[in-house]
């Protein structure tokens, strides 16, 4: 099964031209201020690069996953930090799926247009992995849900409409995982503030800060889906996230190397070129076997999720070993390249940063590897 036809193409070309006249240009400068503009999110909307896979009826176009994974893909290779699959591929779906008629119809156009972006808050201070033990609580109280606690490390938490927000809504529970709900928090609500910016290590375009709740009401009829089943909520559409993960990073790889083929072939030392050099074509050679050995993970996964297939043992082993291939591809391509691929003006300095995050986002790799461990019955 070929995964793309002419009109992904022509989509492929269509966001890739978006990227290099609007998003490429102006990126060092959002990466200096920390944070995307917001008109942005409303220009993607404009030209159909948000949320393509929303149905027509609430404003998408009702197209396959295969749309996500170019933008996805495009992004990768441009190293660009917009929140778009956050927005579009991890956050929007919980609507999508679990949302109610009026809930739909509240949200989604808003979410496809961009005069809506939408961030998901998970981890607190003192809960990452173990999502069962968040203390955040929503108190129901009459119509309303009193909410208070903290989230930490949001993507796209300060540019946001609303936060899809994980919280307890019972603390007597046998098990803990099972008093956990979904809440759209609306920004601006009483009692919901927001942090400033974080610095971060990489993607530093992609803003990301704390929030908190303090007896912050919401309205009853925000709940996503049904009480107590947030916590199954969150893991069935986390494969979907770990899937968006491992596009990205196998796209960085790719981009990486290519870029550092085209220098190796041009830097010249002692007299030659240093792609000459039988050291450097081995660890090039090493790198490009991984590298294709990864492609191959990747759309044999993908084609299985656009059939309808979702195998979350081969979700994971992609999502950890890809994401750690493109550290070890950003480590040696950055030493191929010598003193100028540590220069933040040179592309290889910021690909060697973004690419430490892919082994944390969406299930840290010792996550994937448990994981799997159950899925083989260890």
């Amino acid at each position: 099964m070929d995964i793309y036809k002419h009109e992904h193409n022509l989509f492929r070309k269509s966001f890739r031209k978006f990227l290099q006249e609007e998003i490429v240009p102006f990126h060092d400068k959002w990466e200096e201020i920390g944070a995307v503009p917001k008109e942005i999110w409303h220009k993607l909307g404009r030209y159909g690069f948000l949320c393509p896979w929303v149905e027509e009826k609430y404003g998408g176009f009702s197209t396959g996953f295969e749309y996500s994974a170019i933008i996805i893909e495009e992004l990768g290779k441009a190293a660009v930090d917009i929140a778009i699959p956050l927005h579009s591929d991890v956050v929007t779906p919980y609507i999508s799926k679990y949302g109610t008629e009026e809930q739909k119809q509240k949200w989604l156009p808003k979410c496809v247009s961009g005069e809506v972006t939408l961030s998901i808050g998970i981890t607190e201070p003192n809960t990452g992995s173990d999502v069962s033990s968040i203390t955040t609580y929503a108190k129901k109280d009459g119509d309303t849900y009193i909410i208070n606690g903290q989230k930490v490390y949001i993507s796209n938490g300060l540019n946001s409409g609303a936060t899809v927000l994980a919280c307890k809504t019972s603390l007597n529970e046998e098990k803990p995982h099972k008093g956990i709900s979904l809440i759209i928090v609306e920004e601006g609500i009483d009692g919901f503030t927001k942090g400033k910016s974080m610095k971060k290590l990489g993607r530093k375009a992609s803003e990301v800060c704390e929030l908190f709740f303090n007896d912050c009401r919401v309205p009853v009829h925000n709940l996503l889906g049904n009480e107590g089943e947030g916590f199954t909520y969150l893991m069935e559409n986390l494969k979907q996230e770990r899937l968006v993960q491992t596009i990205r990073s196998q796209a960085e790889s790719e981009e990486i190397l290519n870029l550092t083929l085209d220098y190796t072939r041009n830097r010249r030392a002692f007299g030659k070129n240093i792609s000459s050099f039988q050291h450097n074509q081995f660890k090039l050679v090493e790198l490009a076997t991984e590298i294709e050995l990864g492609r191959t993970f990747v759309d044999k996964i993908l084609i299985d999720y656009l059939e309808g297939h979702e195998d979350e043992k081969q979700i994971a082993m992609a999502k950890w070993w890809i994401t750690e291939m493109a550290n070890r591809v950003a480590y040696h391509c950055l030493q191929l390249h010598g003193g100028i691929g540590y220069m933040e003006e040179y592309p290889l300095a910021r690909r060697f940063r973004n690419a430490r995050m892919d082994t944390i986002a969406a299930g840290t790799t010792e996550i994937m590897k448990v994981i799997i461990s159950k899925k083989l019955n260890l």
